[in-house]
């Protein structure tokens, strides 16, 4: 991975991320906000209590991912997906996704929205 691509996947954006169906074994493609937090890279969503996202299904049978980076540069970078459930570690995260939405519900969000880190899969520079 280049510098350029390295240092644009550490700025918080919109992106597209690529699962694994968890049943069809298909590639599965949403838009999402990437988050960076002291350089941890990690996705959360809004507090959903009614079920869990086929997303984080996905990621819990296979847990290999593609982040497409398409804001300034554009780029696929694989990544290692990993649910967050323990919820102090999760609380400096949804912190930061909470402060970034102006959101004041953090004890709602450690509940009932979903967390990842990911980390980037490192290959020497082309």
């Amino acid at each position: 991975m280049n510098n350029d691509v390295r240092e644009a996947l550490h700025r918080s954006q919109l992106i597209d991320l690529t699962t694994t169906g968890r049943r069809s074994g298909l590639p599965r493609r949403i838009e999402i906000f990437l988050h960076d937090e002291d350089g941890v890279l990690f996705i959360t969503g809004m507090p959903r209590r009614d079920r869990t996202r086929d997303w984080i299904h996905n990621i819990t049978a296979d847990p290999n991912v593609i982040v497409h980076l398409k804001k300034g540069i554009e780029a696929d970078v694989p990544a290692a997906a990993r649910i967050i459930p323990d919820p102090h570690e999760a609380r400096p995260l949804i912190e930061a996704a909470a402060r970034r939405w102006r959101r004041d519900d953090v004890d709602d969000m450690i509940a009932h929205s979903p967390l990842i880190v990911l980390t980037a899969a490192t290959a020497p520079d082309a």
